[in-house]
């Protein structure tokens, strides 16, 4: 089976005590059930904001630089993710789609090397 990264993307700014109902709370506690059940959860994770990250870059001279914030200027920052075994891109998408209507979140799924 291929592992695949199910990332869900927040807009920044996204603060879950606001956006993230008891609804939601439910529907993202009864798709974890549903992937633990179904044998495919492998590991799962929700993080900190984005503006809490740090980046490091490899300079010319050898060094790293380490800076404040995300490597990535953009409007938007995974907000938390599963890692789950599937047997194929169908079935990674399926989860997906689900995780998409569970987390109310634009969803990227990608399969590891």
């Amino acid at each position: 089976m291929t592992r695949y990264l199910v990332a869900i993307h927040h807009p920044d700014g996204y603060d879950p005590s606001i956006a993230e109902d008891e609804a939601m709370s439910r529907d993202i506690d009864a798709l974890n059930d549903e992937m633990v059940s179904a044998g495919v959860r492998v590991f799962v994770g929700g993080l900190h904001p984005a503006s809490r990250a740090m980046s490091l870059t490899l300079q010319a001279d050898g060094s790293v630089r380490v800076a404040d914030g995300p490597y990535l200027q953009t409007s938007e920052h995974v907000g938390g993710f599963w890692v789950l075994e599937a047997a194929d891109l169908g079935a990674a998408l399926a989860w997906g789609r689900k995780a998409a209507i569970a987390c109310r979140a634009p969803v990227e799924v990608r399969a590891f090397h």
